[in-house]
């Protein structure tokens, strides 16, 4: 399978760019924002940028797959996310529920404004209603420069249509985003 946009910049084992003098290109990631709000396959722009395998009978009807709608969302949200950053929003290990954790934990974030949007994102059940939430939450990342996996946000994507999908990736989220503190040693009894 060839390799995701967002990881053909970045080297592995460190996290960081594999040439920082080539960076995302800027028409790139214009491209990718162009995605933003649309629907799957219908933005030619984005069409060099797809990797997930057709499915030959839903591409029979003119249907998209679950994976390739899921990677059109993760495409047009890591170019958002990646738009005029110097350092890289991909970050291997970071899931949506830590990322926004760090969101919450921010100087410039109100804690009870991103609780209210975690939640509305959580509840989601349709997938463009999920999308339109995790945008602005995406573009709260990007303005303090928190990076989250975009490999598992696309894993994540593409099994939320279904209700025991929904489920596991809002309990892998809420494990992400868990408020509690580790005790310190004087409050021990």
């Amino acid at each position: 399978m060839p390799q995701r946009y967002w990881n053909r910049f970045i080297d592995n084992d460190t996290g960081e760019w594999k040439d920082p003098k080539k960076l995302p290109p800027g028409e790139d990631l214009a491209a990718l924002r162009a995605g933003l709000g649309r629907d799957v396959l219908t933005v030619p722009k984005m069409w060099p940028f797809y990797t997930s395998p057709v499915d030959d009978e839903l591409a029979r009807i003119g249907e998209a797959s679950a994976r390739q709608r899921a990677e059109h969302a993760a495409l047009a949200l890591y170019g958002l996310h990646q738009q005029s950053q110097r350092i890289p929003m991909h970050r291997k290990n970071i899931g949506l529920g830590t990322a926004l954790l760090a969101l919450r934990r921010h100087d410039n974030a109100s804690t009870q404004a991103v609780d209210r949007r975690v939640a509305a994102l959580a509840t989601a059940t349709s997938v463009p209603a999920l999308l339109m939430r995790m945008r602005g939450l995406v573009g709260q990342l990007r303005d303090i420069r928190q990076p989250l996996d975009y490999d598992r946000l696309l894993t994540d994507l593409a099994v939320w249509p279904w209700p025991d999908g929904r489920q596991r990736v809002r309990r892998s989220w809420a494990q992400g985003y868990q408020l509690w503190e580790q005790p310190s040693t004087s409050d021990a009894p």
